[in-house]
């Protein structure tokens, strides 16, 4: 289940509110920022760039992988611990403008997890330490830790012990490679 907070609009679809909802030059802000990390190849840089313009929560060694897109409006409440790969082309939503409504949600995403190429991470998700999502993934709720995901719609495709199983029995990457 998503976590998002539900914000009702009169009259025209919830974009046209958008500047209500966020000031216009925290948009074109972040936007100058994102594209900018989107572009370049220094992984140290565009960790920078986020957490001091964005305000986003970023851990050591976490590498944002190039024409990563990140939400334009509320990129703060996106969260990343440390030592975690965001795959090429990834888009992560913290807002989803509708119809009637807009709703907001905080993204979290644990230490140590791999998220594919060309993943969408919709808002109010919590992805757990250690978890892998394969590419071109609809993250549309919560990724246990350690679990592989992947799909649309994405689905469960080994636990966290599953997972461990098939390791443990591979032989070139064994128990002894594990511990």
């Amino acid at each position: 289940m998503r976590r998002t907070t539900r914000y009702p609009v009169e009259g025209a679809n919830s974009l046209w509110h958008v500047y209500k909802t966020v000031p216009f030059v925290k948009v074109v802000k972040n936007f100058i920022v994102i594209q900018l990390a989107r572009y370049t190849p220094f992984l140290g840089m565009k960790n920078w760039l986020y957490r001091t313009f964005l305000k986003m929560n970023i851990g050591d060694q976490t590498s944002f992988a190039l024409m990563v897109m990140l939400d334009i409006m509320f990129p703060e409440k996106i969260s990343v611990g440390k030592n975690t790969v965001i795959g090429y082309n990834t888009t992560i939503l913290a807002h989803e403008y509708l119809i009637k409504e807009y709703r907001l949600g905080e993204v979290q995403i644990g230490s140590e997890v791999m998220i594919g190429a060309n993943t969408t991470i919709l808002p109010g998700i919590t992805i757990g330490d250690g978890a892998i999502v394969s590419a071109g993934t609809l993250v549309h709720k919560d990724v246990p830790a350690g679990a592989f995901v992947g799909g649309n719609p994405m689905r469960v495709i080994y636990t966290k012990e599953e997972l461990t199983a098939r390791w443990e029995e591979d032989p070139i990457y064994g128990k002894e490679k594990l511990h």
